[in-house]
Formats: structure tokens, sequence, C-alpha cells
């Protein structure tokens, strides 16, 4: 099978040649194991095994100077500081009422420079699962334009103001991703997204309100990408197993980087519950395993996910990270993903 045979049967729930492999890595870790091993991009992510490839769209909108202090700016206006992706500066929403929503300077999905996309999916994609759209992480935009425990007084006291800012980012996220999609023709697989609701120790928001808010608006991106005839996939980290049952309901196809550590997310009960809806993509401990363990560990740990998550498909194997972090291991990385190359074979 192709890498795309192998990623489409499993989506299906049906057994491939063997257990798909994804590697999401971060900068560091990239650039690490590319000097480590010698490999160009390419000949690493053949040299793990990796059965995707993904496109994005650009930034070419306004450029707007950063406050001091500053290292990014997100497309809705909030300015970020600290280590990494860092933490938000302002939340200019906070004690915003339903007028102060509609006349926030919302983004245009035109700043989003998508004419290499065609190019670039179709680079891979007769061989590779190609991953496209926009991340779409409107919960995490709507936290900073709140602050966190101001975003849930207003769910219960003005539920409209919340309203009204989930319809604009939304709005926006679903405009780019459908000219991601119409840009890119049949060249994209699965619509990729991003949205973390779950904690070490559970959702961050009760069912209730995740159905309420939440559920309507990821479904209008679930019902986009199946409009197009794609897969969905949600990378959601943390304790998310009593909101699975929802996502299902909305039509997901997959969820990334299953975490094991969390609360009530044990691999028999997930694979039991769910395995016949949702595809599990993860699932191998990017902590306690990945950066804390041996290689022997690493092998042994890859091949208990493995036994419990891929009998009947539906199973992508991979770090329960969306990045592997610079920290870990080049040597346990590949310990694992050469393990789910021969250990994860079907009909042995």
């Amino acid at each position: 099978m192709t890498s795309k045979e192998r990623v489409l049967t499993a989506f299906e729930h049906r057994e491939p040649d063997r257990v798909p492999a994804w590697c999401g890595a971060s900068a560091e870790f990239w650039e690490k194991a590319r000097k480590e091993l010698g490999l160009d991009d390419e000949s690493l992510r053949q040299r793990v095994g990796d059965d995707f490839r993904r496109v994005t769209a650009r930034y070419a909108g306004p450029e707007f100077p950063l406050s001091e202090g500053a290292v990014s700016r997100t497309v809705f206006g909030i300015e970020r500081h600290g280590m990494g992706y860092g933490q938000p500066m302002n939340h200019p929403l906070a004690d915003a009422a339903l007028e102060d929503v509609h006349a926030y300077p919302w983004p245009d999905p035109a700043w989003m420079d998508i004419s290499h996309i065609p190019s670039e999916a179709g680079r891979h994609g007769r061989d590779y699962a190609i991953l496209g759209g926009d991340w779409s992480p409107f919960w995490h935009d709507l936290i900073d334009l709140f602050g966190m425990e101001n975003l849930y007084y207003k769910m219960h006291d003005e539920p409209a103001v919340v309203d009204a800012a989930l319809r604009y980012m939304v709005d926006y996220y679903t405009a780019v991703s459908q000219r991601i999609f119409e840009t890119a023709g049949r060249r994209i697989d699965i619509f990729f997204m991003g949205n973390d609701f779950g904690s070490q120790a559970g959702p961050l928001l009760g069912e209730g309100l995740f159905r309420r808010f939440i559920l309507p608006h990821l479904a209008r991106l679930i019902d986009l990408g199946h409009a197009f005839g794609l897969k969905t996939m949600l990378h959601c980290c943390g304790g998310i197993a009593p909101l699975i049952p929802a996502m299902a309901e909305a039509g997901l196809d997959a969820l990334h980087a299953v975490q094991p550590s969390c609360r009530g997310m044990d691999l028999s009960g997930l694979k039991a519950r769910f395995g016949e809806k949702m595809v599990f993509n993860g699932a191998i401990d990017s902590h306690h395993i990945l950066i804390d363990g041996t290689p022997d560990f690493v092998r042994a740990e890859t091949r208990r996910a493995l036994d419990i998550m891929m009998p009947g498909g539906g199973y992508i194997a991979g770090a329960s990270h969306d990045t592997i972090l610079e920290e870990t291991p080049l040597e346990n990385v590949l310990a694992m993903f050469d393990t789910v190359r021969e250990y994860g074979v079907y009909r042995r």
C-alpha cells in the first residue's frame, strides 16, 4: 500500500497492511534530528515512516508593529509574550458588550495566501495522505479575547456576547479553509484543525457548555470538510473522554494526540467505547515514555499500545503530543517509529 492508501483504509475502520504512522515534531526537535542523522526534511520523514504530508496557508495581510515585549500577534489582534508561542498580553473583549463585539476589527480571510497550496499538495499527493485547511483554534482565540475566567462568567451572564464572538471567528476560519479547499481541488485528503478542550484532569468545560457554545461551531468546520469530500481530524489535548460522544455526533472522523496519561483516557476504554466511530491518532505517551524512558522501554510500551489500538483498523500510531519536544531523545523517537513499522503489521 501507499501511505495514502494506508491512512485512508484506517479512516474507513478497516485494517491496512500496517498501522499508519504520524510524526509531528517541534522545529527544535526536527532540527536536532536532521543534524544528528544528516538528513534533509523529506529524507527524515521517510526515515521515521511518516505517512502524512501537510500544506498550510501563509499570512500575507497587513503588518502590525509589535509592542515592547511581544513575541507574536494573532490574526485577532492578540499580542503574546514569553517563551515560544507565549501568553496573551491583554484581553480586548474582557468587558465587551454586544456592540463592542460587532465593532471589533475582525480579520479578513483574504489576508491568507493560498497560491502555493496546489503545487505543494500535488508534490506528494499521489503517495501520502495530505493534511490541509486552517488550524482554526477558535477556543484558544476566545480565551485570548475574553480571558479564561471572565469567559466562563460571560457564558452564563452574557451568552449572546460569546455567541457573537464565536460567530465572527469561525466565519473567518471557515472562509479561509473554504478558499484552501477550492484552490487545492482534490489534492487534500484530511481537514486537520486544532483546539485543546482538555486538561490533565478532564475537560476545560462541561459537556453542557461544550454542546451549547462550542459544538455548533466545531460542527460547521466538520461539515465544511465533508462538503469537499474530506475526512476531518481534530487535534485536542487532555482528558476529553466526556466530550467524545458529542464530537462523534457532529461527524468528526478522527482525534489526534490521544494522551493516555490524562484522566479518562485509558486506551482500552477508548478503543472499546469509541473504536468503531472514531479514528485515534497518537496514544504513545510523549512524556513518561518518550522523554523519560529508554529505547527498550519505548519499544515495549509502543507494542503495548499497538496491541490495544490496532485491531480492526481505525488507529494511527504516534506521540501523544502534537509536536515532539526538543528534550525528547532521538533514539527513543526512532525506537517508537521502528517498532510501529516492524510490529504494527496486520496479519503477521
